[in-house]
């Protein structure tokens, strides 16, 4: 199995609430990629931002065996954090995961 990096780019164009907020990262927490030597040396956050729009990015750290597998274990994991935020696919819909790093094989 490998250790991937994933980043998942979103829209939100739901209302995110300070606990929706923490209630993302919480659920998106065992993911963080910072605890990878990757992640630690790009400094990704789970979850960023973009200054004066909706868009944000995920950054996700899986295990699979392919980028196939990475990518769909991610979606999942992104789409069940949000849900557990508040959030839908209308309210913040995904667009295509990118493998943006391999931590180790």
């Amino acid at each position: 199995m490998t250790v991937y990096v994933v980043t998942i780019p979103g829209t939100l164009l739901g209302e995110l609430t300070p606990a929706g907020r923490t209630e993302l990262i919480r659920a998106l927490r065992p993911s963080d990629p910072r605890s990878t030597d990757l992640g630690a040396a790009e400094e990704l956050d789970i979850l960023s931002f973009y200054p004066d729009s909706p868009a944000f990015s995920l950054h996700l750290e899986v295990e699979a065996a392919d980028t196939a597998s990475a990518e769909d274990q991610a979606r999942a994991l992104a789409r069940a954090a949000l849900s557990s935020a508040g959030l839908t696919t209308d309210t913040a819909p995904l667009g295509d995961p990118v493998i943006t790093g391999i931590a180790r094989d």
